[in-house]
């Protein structure tokens, strides 16, 4: 485990021999040598990302309208399911702002996913503040979407409190590289958000298991609202899961990216977002450094010949690469052995 890391009085040269990747070295050779900046625009802007995403095929949770003007802002309910749930997000929003989530509608009123009823005017007045910009990227004049909401997988039901957990996956060239799934609790009002309160679960990539889980940067066992034990954590369907994060390498071509998923009751795995500048508290909730992966597959890549491996076979190679249950067996430290 990395609960060492969390200390404020760890040093750099700690740091560094436990393989954390640090700020300056992921802007530097990750984001500034795979991540050219006219690409940006495909994943800063969630709508942009969400017509790719249609035209690759891949899974997001239903567009229901883009409202782009105070006009329509004062007409946004013919575009909501009746009497159902729904979630208003900014295009170009970052860190989870700004973002509302309904879980349903009743006379003119609407509960949110703490419980809380708000207004008809209280909607009106985030989606008015969400065009003007007030929680987009520098602050810029943006347009508000409005999507089907999510229906949680009931796996994870006693895991989370008020809000539906996410998986965020960290692909790497292509290659999924550490994954973690975020639970929402009391302490983030419901939401997947790790500096807000919110569990980080490390997953293991082989497996779809837990391996380590932080909350405020420290570890704990078992999640403070419901008292589910974390170590039993499982997500199933993983290999959709991370099938569809390295086909976001191809859609975009962004080569260090952070995957957003979530495991709907009846879709399955669907993309959430992308994000070109992902942040490195995953490392904290694996119990791991992120550097050595990276590592690992700069030189598996260079023994690839000819074109890129599919992303069913980056898939499989990383599973076999980073597998926390496999680590010590013939088999995987075969394969690491010719990597390293």
């Amino acid at each position: 485990m990395l609960a060492s890391l969390s200390k404020w009085f760890a040093s750099p040269g700690e740091l560094r021999r436990k393989g954390v990747l640090g700020m300056n070295e992921r802007n530097l050779s990750c984001i500034g040598q795979y991540n050219p900046r006219r690409l940006f625009p495909l994943v800063d802007d969630k709508l942009q990302t969400k017509l790719l995403a249609e035209d690759y095929q891949l899974a997001t949770p239903k567009l229901l309208a883009v409202l782009r003007s105070q006009i329509e802002v004062k007409n946004f309910e013919r575009y909501l399911p009746s009497g159902k749930g729904f979630a208003i997000k900014p295009a170009k929003g970052s860190g989870g702002k700004g973002i509302l989530v309904i879980q349903e509608a009743r006379d003119g009123r609407y509960r949110k996913a703490s419980g809380k009823w708000v207004s008809r005017q209280h909607l009106e007045r985030h989606l008015s503040n969400l065009i003007s910009g007030l929680y987009s990227l520098g602050g810029n004049p943006d347009v508000a979407i409005i999507e089907s909401l999510i229906e949680s997988d009931p796996t994870f039901e006693n895991y989370t409190f008020e809000g539906v957990p996410d998986i965020r996956i960290v692909v790497y060239r292509g290659y999924p590289a550490m994954a973690m799934m975020r639970l929402s609790t009391h302490a983030s009002d419901g939401k997947a958000n790790l500096h807000q309160g919110a569990i980080g679960v490390g997953i293991d990539l082989a497996t779809g298991k837990a391996t380590n889980a932080v909350q405020f940067d420290r570890p704990v066992s078992f999640h403070p609202d419901t008292g589910q034990a974390l170590n039993e954590l499982e997500i199933g369907d993983w290999r959709s899961m991370l099938l569809l994060a390295s086909r976001c390498y191809d859609m975009t071509g962004l080569g260090y990216l952070g995957a957003d998923l979530v495991l709907d009751a009846n879709q399955g795995a669907l993309l959430l977002e992308l994000n070109a500048r992902p942040g490195l508290a995953i490392q904290l909730a694996n119990g791991v450094g992120l550097a050595p992966r990276l590592k690992q597959l700069d030189l598996w890549s260079q023994r690839i010949k000819g074109p890129e491996q599919p992303s069913e076979d980056r898939v499989a190679a990383a599973q076999q690469l980073f597998s926390t249950e496999l680590a010590s067996t013939d088999i995987c430290m075969d394969k690491v052995h010719h990597v390293e």
